[in-house]
């Protein structure tokens, strides 16, 4: 059992409480982010009653439900890379019916793992999982500066204009897109490395130039590459990928 009364919990009270977004994440349920947005929504109760404000204390000896079931902070920390294949959203539950990308891992997972930033349905490739929410908290964040690296295939080749957009960057529909790398491997193939990644911002350039994209993987996350993963296949990752990851952004 997670120990709430630890230092790394940074977060506990002279008599053992913690809040209850921090309580959230490390039960594995979602990021603290995620976890206030859960509380807001009323879907989370304590001893019974439903907690609806950011500063509500819980301790060990309580009991959270979220949307009825019991969460409890998890004794294992995982950290977890998945080759996400096209076709899957990045979401805990999909009320449309579309294939869940963490399903992918319950067969070898009995924590609850959940996505730490997203890939669109139809992009693949690296994507981390994880049940610590400090760990998601500290390297989603966009402080953290952490490098991103696409292969992106197009339906026509990549025009000069199309590189110039994205490295010295370009306005579209009142949002600034900018990479901080950007080079053409062949007519129809580019690489890209992006830092912040706003929403779908390969994406919506490349529909900015009329060039429909056939393929969009990521191949890296920081430190932490793709390397022989097939579509579908996971690994954990090693202590050094976890520690350069926390430490990017302190660089």
């Amino acid at each position: 059992m997670t120990d709430l009364n630890s230092p790394d919990s940074r977060e506990n009270d002279s008599d053992g409480s913690v809040r209850l977004q921090v309580y959230l994440a490390h039960a594995g349920v979602a990021s603290r982010r995620a976890s206030e947005q859960l509380i807001m929504e009323g879907r989370v109760t304590v001893n019974g009653s439903v907690a609806t404000k950011l500063g509500t204390r819980v301790k060990e000896s309580d009991e959270v439900l979220v949307d009825g079931n019991k969460v409890r902070p998890e004794e294992h920390k995982r950290y977890v890379l998945l080759n996400k294949p096209s076709g899957y959203v990045c979401s805990l539950v999909d009320e449309k019916g579309r294939k869940v990308a963490v399903d992918l891992l319950s067969a070898v997972y009995s924590e609850r793992l959940y996505n730490i930033g997203r890939l669109d349905m139809y992009s693949a490739g690296a994507i981390l999982f994880t049940n610590d929410g400090d760990f998601a908290n500290k390297i989603g964040h966009p402080s953290a500066q952490i490098e991103k690296e696409y292969i992106i295939e197009a339906s026509l080749p990549f025009r000069d204009e199309v590189l110039d957009a994205f490295t010295k960057g370009i306005r579209i529909d009142g949002v600034f897109y900018r990479a901080l790398k950007a080079e053409r491997m062949s007519s129809r193939r580019m690489r890209i490395v992006l830092i912040e990644g706003k929403n779908r911002e390969i994406r919506r350039v490349l529909e900015h130039f009329d060039i429909r994209i056939k393929s969009l993987i990521r191949i890296r996350i920081g430190p932490v590459e793709l390397g022989s993963l097939k579509y579908g296949e996971f690994r954990n990752l090693t202590r050094s990928e976890i520690d350069t990851l926390l430490n990017t952004g302190n660089q």
